[in-house]
């Protein structure tokens, strides 16, 4: 992710445009894929091209910017659930949003490597907030007890795929499915 130079920090109206970019780009590679020009994003965001290449110097760059967002504000979430007062239905609400942002970063993480960057591992905090959500989860019977962190992130990869493939009521019915999985059979 590109930084200011030389340790300086940015302007405020530098960073408020970088900002703005960063979040028109969000919303157009969701829509229009990663094949989306720059050119795109930069009207987006109402700036010039210039703008977006001084803050992003490469289109891999501002993918990968997208990426690492979205894995942040995700992780954010997560944490924010765990204190909800249902600790269930916060699990449950975060492994549906995750799924539902799935697509989006999987086509970026493959234009990324597709370009020959590395994806970076930055889903760390992901898999820790994850595990918080989880605990409580169990704690409140919510989720069964002898389901760990490996099977709920093998769970959500295969969910995840398939979410991509069958969207709506299709990738409703299978989330319940593996809900009810999860829930065990005292939830019947």
């Amino acid at each position: 992710m590109t930084q200011p130079r030389a340790g300086r920090p940015l302007r405020a109206d530098a960073m408020r445009n970088r900002l703005k970019v960063l979040e028109a780009a969000e919303a157009v590679f969701d829509a229009r894929g990663t094949t989306a020009s720059t050119e795109e994003v930069a009207r987006a965001a109402g700036v010039g091209i210039g703008t977006v290449f001084r803050h992003f110097p490469t289109k891999e760059a501002l993918l990968e910017a997208v990426y690492v967002s979205g894995l942040r504000k995700l992780a954010e979430e997560a944490e924010a659930l765990a204190s909800a007062d249902d600790p269930g239905a916060a699990f449950f609400t975060f492994f549906t949003r995750v799924v539902g942002h799935a697509a989006t970063k999987n086509a970026l993480s493959a234009a990324l490597t597709e370009a020959g960057v590395d994806v970076p591992e930055t889903g760390q905090g992901l898999k820790q907030a994850l595990a918080a959500l989880l605990s409580r989860a169990q704690d409140a019977g919510a989720v069964r007890g002898d389901v760990g962190l490996p099977e709920v992130m093998a769970l959500l990869v295969g969910v995840s795929r398939a979410a991509e493939r069958a969207q709506g009521e299709v990738r409703d019915r299978a989330l319940n499915v593996v809900f009810d999985g999860l829930r065990g059979s005292h939830r019947a």
